[in-house]
């Protein structure tokens, strides 16, 4: 291990696995109880509520959809949804002294239109700063609402692609109405409840007051905002929403205030991700595959922290080569690279929650990602890049992962001359057609707009550092967005009208185009019959499957990324080092 990964590096990412692993087979429990409709222990206290639900609804619990039935009532829920906020937003003004005490102003066209989307999508990007922007009903019944449905959604997703593998020539791969309330009512909520008074406990508000006028010892005025802070802020986290109530996101005192608050929440952004992989091998039968998947996706995070903390640890060369000044942690000061960093927690805590919460659809912060060094910031945007699908957002990352393992049994059936087959069933040209198509749709859609960006000032008028660490602000940008990510690079102003549109064509894009294919694969596999293996069938419940997944995983990022990111953080750090040269 490099001198520069210390051994608080190491401890950290122990603590945290082991924690991660433990967790996954009690809550996979669950949720595999959940959606298959079986009795829970909470189901004395909310079966009242989930049938009342389908009662006022008029929803028949036991009548099921076909794929494309379940993506139009997907595609309906969500754009009313997209709708209402966006109305929300404009009328803000109206809102009333007790749910807007500060007057706030509507939020003007194209900046409402870019946060629906984004709220909609579980992108939560947010190119405007949350206490002095939107009022307290935005807050509660437009943004909060959404951390919980799209949070929902993206789960759900990854059921019906569950079920679909798991079923047995059947039509339908479930009902997205049913699961929607079940989610929500069984998962989200109680957690939330219970993560919420952690968060108070801690020392996050949750109250309607109007913000605290401070007057200083130097004879100065602050305005210290205040809110219903800690139920979306618990919501943000576990439904792998991020956006925060105040511009500094995890960063500031009053969303993130101990260090027990920020490992619970680096923990909870994994929870419901990791928990599905336990699911999805529960619900066909088999857990050894689940846990290939799981281990699959650990060895991706654990590359990608050590990756990044080593180059924070390590610090920039030039400073240590030009100027003198030490760069090694030692007993008085941290070493490293310190800029932008949260000095409550430090470089490995920083470097941990930005692989942590890129490699999942957060886009939560406690650091700020532009002032990594430039391979340590390669990390968050490769993360991205890849789908997210290391543990992922909620649902995402199951359901991304899954689309990676289809395309591996293809490769995997073209070297030893056989159909390809998973979980019993013959992938045929449909399948990989779809999961080809899933695939190309996050490059096409991040390269397209990044390069339609720098072709003109309407892009490039915002880029505040030029050069490669420009481009790869607008890199990061689209890229966040395009994985439902929201995490910003910083250094890039976005509140512009290119943006804004732009952002919220990619959000959607991102979200429902990427997933339709999936949803189609679902339909087509939940209609096939199950064979018995052969001599060719290649085994994918053993580690040699995760070496080719997470094989496949890496080539394709490289093949299609590699190109731009050499323009952008690769040129960078050569810079750097050219730097020290002359």
């Amino acid at each position: 291990m490099p001198a520069w990964i210390t051994g608080e590096a190491i401890w950290t990412w122990a603590l945290y696995g082991a924690i991660l692993l433990l967790t996954a087979k009690p809550v996979g429990i669950q949720l595999y109880r959940v959606f298959t409709g079986q009795r829970t222990f909470l189901h004395p206290v909310l079966r009242p509520l989930e049938t009342g639900i389908y009662y006022l609804t008029r929803v028949d619990e036991q009548e099921e959809m076909s794929w494309y039935v379940y993506l139009l009532a997907t595609l309906a829920f969500s754009f009313i949804g997209l709708f209402l906020l966006y109305v929300i937003e404009r009328t803000q003004q109206w809102h009333g002294s007790l749910l807007n005490p500060e007057h706030l102003p509507n939020v003007s066209q194209f900046l409402a239109w870019n946060t629906a989307a984004s709220f909609l999508t579980n992108t939560n990007w947010q190119n405007y700063s949350g206490e002095s922007t939107m009022s307290y009903l935005t807050q509660m019944a437009g943004l909060a609402y959404h951390n919980f449905v799209s949070a929902a959604a993206g789960i759900v997703w990854a059921v019906a692609l569950v079920r679909g593998l798991a079923r047995r020539s059947g039509k339908t791969i479930g009902s997205f109405w049913v699961d929607m309330v079940r989610c929500i009512v069984y998962i989200l909520m109680p957690i939330t409840f219970f993560y919420a008074l952690f968060l108070v406990w801690q020392g996050v508000p949750d109250n309607l007051v109007s913000p605290t006028i401070a007057h200083t010892l130097q004879g100065g005025v602050q305005t210290i905002a205040q809110g219903p802070v800690a139920l979306q802020e618990a919501m943000k986290m576990l439904g792998t929403n991020g956006g925060g109530f105040f511009n500094a996101n995890s960063a500031h005192p009053f969303e993130n205030p101990t260090p027990l608050s920020n490992f619970v929440q680096m923990l909870s952004i994994f929870l419901i991700g990791s928990a599905l992989v336990y699911m999805f091998g529960r619900w066909i039968k088999d857990t050894k595959q689940g846990w290939v998947i799981w281990g699959a996706m650990f060895v991706l995070f654990s590359a990608g922290f050590f990756f990044a903390v080593g180059f924070e640890q390590a610090g920039n060369p030039v400073i240590a080569a030009k100027a003198g000044v030490a760069t090694r942690k030692t007993a008085n000061q941290p070493g490293g690279n310190m800029e932008g960093k949260e000095v409550r927690f430090g470089i490995v805590d920083s470097a941990m929650f930005a692989t942590i919460t890129t490699d999942a659809s957060c886009g939560a912060i406690i650091a700020w990602h532009d002032s990594f060094t430039p391979l340590g910031g390669l990390v968050p945007l490769t993360n991205m890049a890849t789908g997210e699908v290391i543990y992922g957002g909620v649902g995402a990352g199951l359901y991304g992962m899954l689309m990676y393992a289809i395309l591996a049994v293809f490769i995997a059936g073209l070297m030893v001359g056989r159909t390809p087959e998973y979980l019993g069933k013959k992938i045929e040209s449909f399948e990989v057609k779809m999961a080809s198509i899933a695939l190309l749709i996050s490059p096409a859609n991040i390269l397209i707009f990044a390069a339609l960006a720098v072709m003109g000032t309407w892009g490039t008028a915002s880029i505040l550092n030029p050069g490669p660490h420009g481009l790869t602000e607008v890199l990061y940008a689209f890229t966040s967005m395009n994985a439902n990510n929201g995490s910003a690079f910083a250094g890039l102003t976005t509140n512009t009208n290119f943006y804004n549109i732009t952002g919220g064509i990619v959000m959607l894009i991102g979200r429902f185009l990427f997933m339709t294919p999936l949803l189609a694969i679902a339909g087509s596999m939940a209609g096939k019959k199950t064979i018995a293996p052969g001599l060719g069938t290649f085994p994918t419940n053993g580690p040699t499957f995760g070496i080719l997944l997470v094989a496949v995983i890496i080539i394709v990022a490289a093949l299609t990324y590699l190109p731009a990111y050499s323009l952008g953080p690769i040129l960078e750090q050569l810079q750097l080092h050219a730097g020290i040269l002359h």
